[in-house]
């Protein structure tokens, strides 16, 4: 697990907004040019040609994917398969935040399939990597439930328990996409790594002095209202108490409006890149699992 961090560290300075993003915010163009402030998906500059693949971490029995949406995009993927003799009935459903591509978060993925010996589906938002199209709130909420219905779809993982795992951005995609599909049994536990309640809430705490341009984000991703349709399926909140970017009392306050159960766990030392590399994250995780999941 250590050496899997390890590599991972060299992919960790992806901010959540491209550096920049607040001068433009300043400037007034937040209004027309949110979607590239808030979907950096060419940063870093090779990141939608350059998607490392699992191979290159040690990862044997993966399949490259491109999975069609319902309006016509094509999602690049990785399905990456724990060992069937040892693995779990689990698939981690995984989106990540809002830089770089699903390539740079394989460190994570080779721990959730070999210590934690889940399945893992990594999907790549519209726009990202080699997955076409361009990102935005309405368009990432297609892909979320292309890749939920993907594992319905595909008999080897039909029927196992699927955890749904947000990193950043990628908790306000967790939310949405689990409050829309609570009808599915399968779906037994939902991961939130440093989100926000609203990305409207998120300008004025991050970023104070453009707090009075807020109102023209039209990018909303309305987590702490909608969280609270979720209320039978149990979220894992995992909190970098040193996030520079998301302040922590957005976990803080997405945990206290949340009806299902719920687990909160704090990494006093995380930033909001660097928390996954705190010790005890994936104990918290595998805890989690073993308690609420897959007793």
């Amino acid at each position: 697990m250590a050496s899997a961090l390890n590599s991972f560290m060299s992919y960790l300075r992806l901010p959540l907004l491209a550096s920049s993003g607040l001068a433009a915010v300043l400037s007034g163009l937040l209004y027309f040019k949110q979607n590239e402030i808030i979907y950096p998906r060419a940063f870093p500059p090779d990141a939608r040609t350059n998607v490392p693949r699992p191979s290159q971490f040690g990862i044997a029995d993966f399949e490259e994917l491109f999975i069609p949406t319902p309006d016509g995009e094509s999602l690049s993927a990785f399905l990456i398969r724990a060992n069937k003799q040892h693995a779990r009935n689990i698939t981690v459903l995984m989106f990540h935040g809002n830089a770089g591509n699903i390539g740079y978060r394989l460190p994570i993925a080779k721990i959730l399939e070999s210590d934690l010996r889940c399945n893992v589906l990594m999907l790549q938002y519209r726009g990202y990597g080699l997955s076409s199209g361009n990102p935005n709130e309405k368009g990432l909420m297609i892909d979320a439930q292309t890749g939920l219905d993907y594992i319905h779809q595909r008999q080897e993982l039909r029927g196992t328990k699927i955890v749904v795992y947000g990193q950043s951005i990628g908790g306000a995609v967790s939310i949405g996409l689990v409050a829309r599909n609570q009808k599915h049994d399968d779906i037994a536990g939902v991961i939130l790594e440093n989100t926000f309640t609203s990305l409207k809430k998120l300008i004025p705490t991050a970023f104070p002095p453009a707090r009075f341009l807020a109102p023209l984000c039209h990018q909303i991703w309305p987590s702490e209202a909608t969280l609270p349709q979720i209320t039978d399926i149990p979220i894992l909140f995992l909190s970098g108490l040193k996030d520079e970017i998301i302040p922590p009392s957005h976990m803080s306050r997405l945990f206290q409006v949340c009806k299902a159960p719920k687990v909160w766990r704090e990494l006093p030392n995380g930033s909001h890149n660097d928390t996954v590399a705190e010790p005890q994250y994936f104990q918290f995780i595998d805890d989690f699992l073993r308690e609420y999941v897959d007793p």
